[in-house]
């Protein structure tokens, strides 16, 4: 049997730019998703703080060190730049790996900045 466990999140990440005409992703900066344990191209599950709207697509690399958290796509319709979000990523595990499991997370501060990890 195989579960779907929580695997790692951004929380308190605010929006700091949106691009309706592009393709579609979450653009963030590649230093946050290194210590979020996140990979460019996987899927991550967003949730609005602001709004309440909750979505699926995949992380793109950001310049790192900019604090960018970009919504691109049809997803630029799901938040405003300022609006706070949780990123959220999840890993199919066997019930042995997931009693050992420890997910990471990493908060954020008004800045995009790491404040904490756990």
């Amino acid at each position: 049997m195989q579960l779907e466990m929580f695997k790692s999140k951004i929380h308190m990440a605010r929006i700091t730019q949106a691009d309706l005409l592009y393709e579609g992703s979450l653009t963030i900066d590649e230093e946050l998703l290194e210590e979020a344990n996140i990979l460019p191209n996987e899927k991550v599950q967003v949730a609005n703080i602001e709004n309440g709207n909750r979505f699926e697509t995949y992380a793109i690399i950001g310049k790192r060190g900019s604090g960018v958290i970009g919504l691109n796509g049809a997803a630029a319709r799901l938040g405003e730049i300022g609006d706070k979000i949780i990123v959220i990523t999840y890993a199919r595990m066997n019930e042995e790996e997931a009693k050992n499991h420890k997910p990471t997370v990493v908060i954020l501060d008004e800045n995009n900045k790491i404040k904490r990890k756990l």
